[in-house]
């Protein structure tokens, strides 16, 4: 069976040293063919908050597809993200690839988003299944332990019915909530035999839950560098990733 490889571009965390040429970024995407843009969450760094800053994309662009990598789902209302999406998706033409995640292990972070580390997990588990509901059902009717609808509509309705979810993450619980709830798994800082590994925990839990994640569904956020790995880079690869020689998640050249 032939699988569609596709190539997006991630602006990452730390964002544009020059605010006025991410425009020229989106322009330069759409018109070299890439297929979409991924825009990174964090409340205290400089990059922009990924929902604004792909809508802005959206009204540069005609083709490329627009995704988070990923955004913060603890923390957030349910309604208001799936608000958020549906008009973004609309007004973009069913360009919108939203992708949730708990959230780095981030003091500063955690603190801005206002969710325990030990509640993020319990909060994703109850938000996302409603954020799925609210985008193709008129009336929703919930009583959990942080949200409470009745009869509860939320429009207009996304283009796509509904949107693909994709969910990043790479410890096994994770893992197991792409099998259980997402459409795709899109890891960060992974090395290719993590990836490999990862996947049959992903396939083996979505068996459990009756599903299937289709073989295009699986991607990565890969960093590449032509000539050297930045020794600031490096320090923030180690930082996240103390267990990994950041050579082994960094591509150095074509070859």
């Amino acid at each position: 069976m032939a699988v569609k490889v596709r190539i997006g571009y991630g602006l990452g965390a730390q964002g544009l040293r020059d605010d006025a040429r991410f425009g020229e970024l989106v322009d330069g995407l759409e018109g070299r063919g890439f297929d979409s843009l991924w825009l990174s969450e964090r409340l205290t760094g400089d990059a922009p908050d990924p929902v604004v800053g792909l809508a802005y994309a959206a009204g540069r662009s005609r083709r490329l597809k627009l995704g988070t990598s990923v955004q913060v789902l603890p923390g957030r209302n349910p309604a208001v993200v799936a608000k958020e999406w549906a008009s973004l998706d609309r007004l973009s033409g069913g360009r919108a690839l939203p992708a949730f995640g708990l959230g780095v292990a981030n003091p500063a972070e955690q603190q801005a988003f206002g969710v325990a580390r030990e509640e993020r997990a319990a909060w994703f588990d109850e938000a996302l299944p409603l954020v799925r509901r609210l985008w193709v059902e008129d009336h929703i009717d919930h009583d959990g332990p942080r949200f409470s609808y009745r009869g509860l509509s939320v429009r207009p309705k996304p283009v796509q019915q509904p949107p693909d979810v994709w969910l990043g993450g790479r410890a096994k619980s994770e893992l197991r909530r792409v099998g259980r709830l997402g459409d795709g798994w899109l890891p960060s800082f992974s090395t290719p035999a993590e990836v490999a590994a990862g996947r049959v925990v992903v396939e083996e839990a979505a068996a459990e839950a009756g599903r299937e994640i289709e073989d295009e569904h699986y991607g990565a956020l890969v960093i590449y560098v032509r000539d050297k790995i930045p020794e600031l880079l490096a320090a923030r690869i180690k930082a996240r990733r103390p267990d990994v020689d950041p050579g082994d998640l960094v591509p150095v050249g074509w070859p």
